[in-house]
């Protein structure tokens, strides 16, 4: 199968990228190495993710990037530096390849930046999103799987969170994009009879995941005898969920458009575990065998209480059966993060 990945690059794309190519997938890879955080990491993450264990020599961004481009070509990969802001880049790609399916799961992700750049978030999340749907109405690709968020339950009352659950109250323009994204799916699914499953993603950690994240941060920041930054009096909760469990998710999602027809689904991608922040600093330093220094700061706005996902659907949908604990995915990040 020819597969196209938005945001292939980052840290849940590379490691689906490279699952795919394992199975002997086609992936077409369209990234454009923003600025959020630094570039080098992503070009090792696509390094990574081909099994192209080079000793690449950083130089600037744009060579870099050109540079990997030529680099990891080959028969079953592509990769284009292209904005999906831009639908004419966009549409030469399409005009290039057959594709026979696509996951989106390029973003402007987190939560407070998006209160800074608003309508950058807007662009990129629903215009960039609605720019590749357009397409693939264009060029007849029926079938999607589309990157939402466990941010669009905003402050829900009720746990765990269920599909089901009304998300009309968003308290943050990030959620705010990803709740559109799953109503514009809609849209296309019922005007143009595309295949849609939209995964809300739930705390996603482990290998490569972003340095802005709380994990990582926090981990090499202990690790640096530095202080952490702690919002709050430590009672906030995430269902953190493992990388591995995630992509375990998104592949049986593929699966499971490829096999049937008339879908438009809305699935929880979590754990199915509540951990407090005081459980994930105290994992994180029994790990690493290192107190952490905290600084003690206020909630931050946009920041949610708690999430905690109702698998139940996923479970039953697509076989979706995630297994990784909170101190083994903890110890497995560690021992990624000091050995990179």
């Amino acid at each position: 199968m020819n597969y196209l990945v938005t945001g292939g690059s980052g840290f849940i794309g590379s490691h689906l990228v490279e699952q795919l190519l394992k199975k002997g997938h086609s992936v077409i890879n369209i990234d454009n190495f923003d600025n959020f955080y630094d570039y080098r990491i992503k070009i090792k993450n696509t390094l990574d993710s081909v099994q192209h264990f080079s000793d690449f020599e950083f130089s600037e961004k744009e060579k870099d990037i050109r540079e990997l481009v030529s680099l990891t070509k080959s028969d079953s990969y592509y990769l284009y530096y292209q904005d999906i802001r831009d639908k004419k880049g966009l549409e030469e790609i399409f005009k290039s390849h057959k594709i026979d399916l696509i996951i989106h799961l390029a973003a402007l992700a987190g939560v407070r930046p998006s209160i800074e750049r608003p309508l950058d978030y807007e662009e990129v999340n629903i215009r960039g999103t609605q720019n590749l749907w357009e397409l693939g109405k264009d060029f007849q690709i029926k079938k999607f799987v589309c990157a939402s968020s466990s941010s669009v339950y905003g402050n829900n009352q009720k746990t765990p969170f269920s599909e089901t659950d009304a998300v009309d109250h968003p308290i943050s323009p990030y959620a705010a994009t990803k709740r559109c994204g799953e109503i514009l799916g809609h849209v296309y699914h019922h005007l143009y009879h595309m295949d849609m499953i939209q995964l809300r993603f739930f705390t996603v950690y482990g290998p490569r995941q972003r340095p802005d994240l709380a994990i990582h941060k926090f981990t090499k920041l202990i690790s640096e005898n530095q202080e952490i930054p702690f919002y709050g009096d430590g009672t906030t909760a995430r269902d953190y969920t493992y990388i591995d469990d995630i992509i375990d998710g998104v592949t049986k999602s593929i699966i499971y458009l490829e096999e049937n027809s008339k879908v438009y689904e809305i699935l929880n991608l979590g754990e199915n575990q509540v951990v407090d922040l005081n459980t994930m600093v105290a994992t994180i330093e029994n790990t690493l065998g290192k107190s952490a220094i905290r600084k003690n700061l206020p909630m931050q706005p946009g920041d949610v209480q708690k999430t905690n996902a109702d698998i139940t659907k996923a479970r039953t949908l697509i076989g979706y059966k995630p297994d990784t604990n909170f101190q083994n995915g903890i110890k497995k990040f560690v021992e990624w993060f000091l050995r990179k």
